[in-house]
């Protein structure tokens, strides 16, 4: 069984994943930047007991971070629980993509475990929407060569920038909106959290795919994604665990290398 931990803004994602690349056991915490060691491991050891997860099965783990502080805290307390140590998705590592940026080494992790997963599932030139803490629009050739990603405030950030900012907008809850054009305020606010992103993902696919003469397929993933694309009138591919099944091919990229 391999351990798979993608940490993140807002939530670390746990999961276990048999050799077939089965998804058996996903759960999140908090990814308070402060917890220390003794804490992850109090947190991780409720959520396996939840789920019933043994940590004897597991042979192998490998983390994906875009929180520096807590990725030691999650190595150290993986390898204490579990006596695996973990691949540490970063520089050096082997991909299977080229990355065609000006520093390789300062794309963000998930960015390029989203593009290792996709290219490894799907052909053609790609367009991946991941929907977490930000919104990101990476794009990847059909040469399987990373070209860059568009950052935007995520959907919750805007939500609580609204709330936050504007002195006569409340705190409203994260539902699907009941109509296009809202007739309160709360109603509105929902109205173009939703709509309001999909037409983005769907202008940000128009323009991509008219920059550069393509067709591409579009994916979205991440925590809000799928209750986003159904709104979105382009074809989009949601798959709700590429992250971590990126994961999964790049520990077998490279489990050779750790051995030696």
């Amino acid at each position: 069984m391999l351990c798979t931990v993608d940490i993140g803004n807002t939530n670390i994602c746990v999961g276990m994943m048999d050799d077939d690349r089965t998804l058996t056991f996903t759960g999140r915490m908090r990814s308070n930047r402060d917890k220390t060691e003794e804490e992850f491991l109090i947190e991780l050891k409720n959520l396996l007991n939840v789920y019933n997860v043994s940590v004897s099965t597991v042979t192998g783990a490998i983390i994906s971070s875009v929180v520096p502080s807590l990725t030691d805290v999650v190595r150290s307390g993986i390898y204490r629980m579990m006596g695996v140590q973990p691949l540490v998705v970063g520089h050096g590592i082997r991909t299977g993509i080229r990355i065609n940026a000006e520093q390789p080494s300062s794309v963000g992790s998930d960015l390029i475990v989203d593009a290792v997963a996709a290219t490894e599932k799907y052909d053609g030139p790609l367009i991946i929407f991941d929907l977490g803490t930000a919104t990101t629009c990476s794009v990847v050739t059909e040469d399987r060569t990373y070209l860059g990603t568009l950052i935007i405030p995520g959907v919750k950030i805007s939500q609580d920038a609204l709330s936050e900012r504007c002195a006569q907008l409340p705190c409203i809850r994260f539902e699907n909106p009941r109509h296009l054009i809202g007739h309160n305020t709360v109603e509105c606010m929902q109205s173009g959290l939703f709509y309001g992103n999909a037409a983005m993902i769907d202008g940000l696919i128009d323009r991509i795919n008219e920059e550069y003469g393509w067709k591409a397929a579009a994916i979205i993933t991440g925590g809000i994604g799928g209750l986003i694309a159904p709104y979105c009138k382009r074809d989009l591919i949601y798959d709700e665990n590429l992250l971590l099944e990126g994961l999964w091919y790049l520990y077998h990229k490279n489990v050779k290398k750790i051995a030696c």
